[in-house]
């Protein structure tokens, strides 16, 4: 007869163990070897990703690998071989010559180049940016039109984009705004 009780599997019976039967220790094994993490099979839980810009702004080519890895050392070292490897065969240069000539491609025309802002600069106590023209003097300018509430000034000038304005600023700190000319 069999001692094994089903409601206590882990109990100190098995229902193989036949009645009247002594248990013999079971023999050492040597521990299996832990098979290598081969990394095209393992899950990658690391990520690294990278963006190389040629300049500052977003008209510049950008590179943007993305490695991954099954430990963050592993991680780190795919990466550096990346970049070495990317540099060594001329990924980079070859990235910068590709979007020089699409950009010579453009069918849209040059674009025009930015004028960078320029130096502040005082002309009769006020301050006057790029090639603006100076406000006039209090009282001056062209005759205060009927729609213009008092404390508005006249002005014109440059904007940054290169395009001329005209128009009747509000007293500083006021929310109202200018009326355009």
């Amino acid at each position: 007869m069999n001692d094994f009780d089903p409601t206590d599997p882990w109990g100190q019976k098995s229902p193989w163990d036949a009645a009247g039967q002594t248990q013999t220790p079971p023999t050492q094994e040597a521990p299996m070897p832990t098979p290598p993490v081969v990394a095209s099979t393992a899950p990658n839980p690391f990520k690294i990703g990278f963006t190389l810009k040629a300049a500052a702004g977003y008209d510049a080519e950008w590179l943007t690998p993305t490695v991954y890895g099954s430990t963050a050392q592993e991680t780190a070292e795919r990466g550096k071989e990346l970049l070495l490897a990317m540099k060594g065969v001329g990924l980079i240069d070859l990235t910068a010559q590709a979007a020089d000539y699409t950009r010579g491609q453009f069918k849209g025309g040059p674009k025009a180049q930015a004028t960078p802002p320029a130096q502040p600069s005082f002309n009769n106590g006020q301050i006057q940016y790029g090639n603006q023209a100076p406000n006039p003097p209090f009282g001056g300018g062209p005759e205060k039109p009927a729609n213009v509430p008092d404390g508005y000034t006249y002005r014109e000038g440059t904007n940054k984009s290169g395009k001329p304005y005209k128009a009747w600023f509000p007293p500083r700190g006021s929310d109202a705004s200018p009326i355009w000319v």
